[in-house]
């Protein structure tokens, strides 16, 4: 089995448990997070540095928790996962798809701006994470009726607005930091707030955050 993202390990460690007769390698592209995954190492459990675009083999089960939303051209991405199956294998994914709330949105806004429009050179980043009927599309398109696909919201009870600019501080704020200087980094996070709070209601919020989950089995 292949945890893909596997972060620190804690769910490759997981499924390990949950299924004892199984073998998981866990991979992930960040060598801080695999440098804490390692600390985890146990019996039928093991760790490898790769991107998900690079991964290769035959797989009885291919687990994705937030991670594809990060890659992009899903409509290739799926099908290309899928053959790494083996038959009878199984793909269980869940996705962020928050990208239209405004949690994300102020934030191509914000960097729509100037200074911060010139200093990423018009640089934004849009989601490639399909509807849920896209998804299915793409499944029965490998060749499975065998397949679910659904979408979630996760309520998260915040004291207002602004507090989303720290939600996001750690994730989809990462590739804007590493691309503006760092003396832009304070600027633009106060922007990203004002948008933010001009956006939604004022005082306690729920943060409804959407993610799409799917699980496919390969036909033997």
């Amino acid at each position: 089995m292949l945890d893909l993202g596997c972060g620190t390990g804690e769910l490759a460690l997981e499924l390990a448990a949950r299924l004892p007769a199984s073998r998981v390698t866990g991979v992930d592209s960040s060598p801080q997070m695999l440098a804490r995954a390692v600390e985890r190492c146990a019996d039928r459990v093991t760790f490898l540095q790769g991107s998900v675009e690079s991964i290769a083999g035959e797989w009885d089960l291919l687990f994705s928790h937030a991670v594809l939303h990060w890659v992009d051209d899903h409509p290739a991405l799926i099908p290309r996962l899928w053959s790494l199956l083996k038959p009878g294998g199984q793909l269980a994914v869940q996705i962020p798809a928050n990208h239209r709330h405004p949690s994300h949105t102020c934030i191509i806004a914000a960097a729509s701006e100037e200074p911060f429009a010139g200093a990423l050179g018009g640089w934004v980043r849009h989601s490639p994470v399909l509807e849920i009927d896209q998804y299915a599309q793409l499944l029965h398109g490998c060749g499975t009726t065998d397949f679910t696909v659904m979408e979630k919201v996760y309520p998260a009870y915040l004291p207002n607005a602004a507090a989303i600019a720290e939600w996001t501080r750690g994730t989809t704020l990462v590739p804007y930091f590493e691309r503006l200087p760092p003396e832009l980094h304070a600027p633009f996070l106060q922007r990203y707030r004002q948008l933010l709070t001009a956006a939604l209601p004022t005082g306690e919020l729920m943060f409804t955050f959407r993610r799409i989950l799917f699980a496919a089995a390969k036909p033997e």
